[in-house]
């Protein structure tokens, strides 16, 4: 029998965790959730029931997975946090803040949507690029947006150049 170290570990990844910033915090923890869910551990830091009993192992590896990808800075911020969950809900709130914040940040974000329009010089591709980020931080804060709803805004909302395109789409 032959085999390569490489045969046997078929089927395992190599996760390099995004390093949470100031301003990537709905992206990381989109790609952090992802990743604890492909490890197993996700369920130590958003249970499904309520009756779940923690296993130790698991919240450590998910606080280890946390710790990966936070700066040294935020180290100290969560050192007093026992468990992963703790820690997910303290990073959550330093960077997408109390409720009443939120619902503010939600405001803006609706606002900021129905303000936007596309430029003339502005490729479609690179104006549903800024709607998607926008109905995705509005999303992760919370909120829910239909997809009928982001539809008929693109399609309002693009340039003179593609309005027979949005009007037969209609």
């Amino acid at each position: 029998m032959t085999g390569s170290s490489s045969n046997e570990k078929e089927g395992q990844v190599t996760l390099h965790y995004p390093m949470l910033s100031k301003s990537n915090y709905v992206a990381w923890a989109i790609k952090m959730k992802v990743f604890m869910q492909a490890q197993g551990v996700w369920d130590v830091v958003e249970p499904r029931t309520t009756n779940i009993v923690v296993e130790v192992k698991k919240d450590k590896m998910a606080m280890a997975a946390i710790y990966q990808g936070i700066p040294e800075d935020l180290l100290l911020a969560l050192a007093e946090k026992q468990t992963a969950k703790e820690a997910w809900v303290a990073l959550k709130v330093m960077f997408m803040g109390e409720e009443r914040v939120k619902t503010a940040r939600i405001q803006t974000l609706k606002a900021e949507f129905e303000a936007l329009n596309m430029k003339e010089s502005e490729a479609v591709d690179e104006f549903a690029v800024k709607v998607s980020n926008i109905v995705s931080t509005t999303r992760a804060l919370g909120d829910t947006v239909e997809e009928s709803y982001v539809v008929k805004k693109m399609l309002r909302a693009v340039s003179s150049k593609f309005l027979q395109i949005a009007s037969t789409l209609e």
